[in-house]
């Protein structure tokens, strides 16, 4: 019976790149695997015949002479060889299971694994103030630094890590189960290929101590509650040479006194006098950069908001400052002498003889009260 095409096996094209043939067989394995399909001789032979396409044409030599001489250009006894055991099952999809466990598959280093560092997250508290004009501070971070014991190594002085046993110095071991391959950290030096017999007796055999560091942060004008700051390479060191993680300083501002903070916008209760309210005027409200003056009108109610343009914040992002929303408290008076009494009494009368016009608002409710029991 006549060998089918290696192509057409795969399903692939004859211009198809290693990587699209992989894939093919990827697919092709799982479905025909004998492992899933037990009993089942058509879907052995249909796996020998994948597999062995898949062998030949991810062969460079061996795809070259297949291409220009078909079935009579490559060595029968390499196909078939390799097409009766299912061995390479495993071997195939190491670099699969390598990327989904942390390992490697074939072609990748069998070094030691290098680690980047942990990120590092500082909170800060800051005032309102500071955050709206920014300022330059100092912090303190606990950080690690190489043991001026053992420089490093993490070995006691005078002797020196050794290769691990178990891994051979790779840093990885593969365990087979089943027809999985799973390559994964090695658990004797846990990634490092290097055992230290005798620890460094300051460092413990970590080759690194933790001491505090300071460092320089600028809080730019406009930073929110909750926004980060990153400082590249400021957290924990890598693993086996791998680069330091960064440090992030996030933000925390204060309550404050007088001002609530939204977004770019600030807002404030301005309390003013019955008689203010009344016969309106200039008031003084305060900012983040001083005291401005404004005119209220007379007849002013408690609750009325007034905007002042331009005295919010401006953001981290924005190209202009926000606004202050000024929010007016009429404010009852308290602890009336008795001529005060005397006077809010005739200024009661002679209101209330006016008529409703004094009063909108009060004419405007009993209105709807009446209607309501109508």
């Amino acid at each position: 019976m006549a060998k089918r095409d290696f192509y057409e096996i795969l399903g692939v094209a004859k211009n198809s790149s290693e990587d699209e043939i992989k894939k093919a067989y990827r697919k092709l394995a799982m479905k025909y695997h004998p492992d899933r399909n037990p009993d089942n001789k058509e879907a052995e032979e249909k796996f020998k015949e994948v597999k062995e396409a898949y062998e030949m044409l991810t062969n460079p030599e061996k795809r070259e002479a297949y291409d220009r001489y078909g079935h009579a250009g490559v060595d029968p006894n390499m196909g078939g060889g390799g097409g009766g055991g299912f061995g390479g099952f495993g071997d195939a999809f190491g670099d699969i299971f390598g990327d989904i466990f942390g390992g490697g598959g074939r072609g990748r280093s069998s070094g030691p694994q290098v680690y980047r560092g942990a990120d590092l997250r500082y909170n800060l508290e800051i005032t309102l103030e500071q955050a709206a004009h920014g300022f330059d501070t100092t912090i303190r971070v606990p950080s690690w630094d190489k043991c001026d014991t053992c420089h490093g190594s993490g070995a006691k002085p005078g002797t020196q890590p050794v290769t691990c046993g178990t891994c051979g110095g790779h840093g990885q071991v593969r365990m087979q189960q089943g027809f999985f391959s799973i390559q994964q950290t090695c658990p004797k030096c846990h990634g490092t290929g290097k055992i230290i017999p005798e620890p460094c007796p300051s460092c413990s055999g970590a080759g690194r101590i933790k001491r505090n560091k300071t460092l320089e942060v600028k809080i730019p004008v406009g930073i929110d509650n909750g926004m980060r700051i990153r400082s590249t390479g400021n957290g924990e060191p890598g693993t086996n040479g791998g680069p330091p993680g960064d440090l992030y300083v996030e933000i925390h501002i204060k309550p404050h006194t007088v001002f609530q903070r939204e977004g770019d916008d600030l807002h404030c209760e301005m309390p003013i006098s019955f008689a203010k309210a009344a016969l309106g005027g200039e008031i003084e409200v305060p900012t983040l950069d001083g005291k401005v003056s404004f005119t209220i009108p007379d007849g002013t109610q408690s609750g009325k908001t007034f905007r002042l343009k331009g005295k919010g914040i401006k953001g981290v992002r924005s190209g202009y400052p926000g606004d202050l929303f000024c929010h007016v408290a009429v404010e009852t008076p308290v602890k009336l002498t008795d001529k005060q009494k005397d006077l809010l009494r005739e200024f009661e009368r002679s209101t209330t003889e006016g008529g409703a016009k004094h009063s909108p608002q009060t004419k405007s409710f009993m209105d709807k009260v009446k209607d309501f029991f109508e």
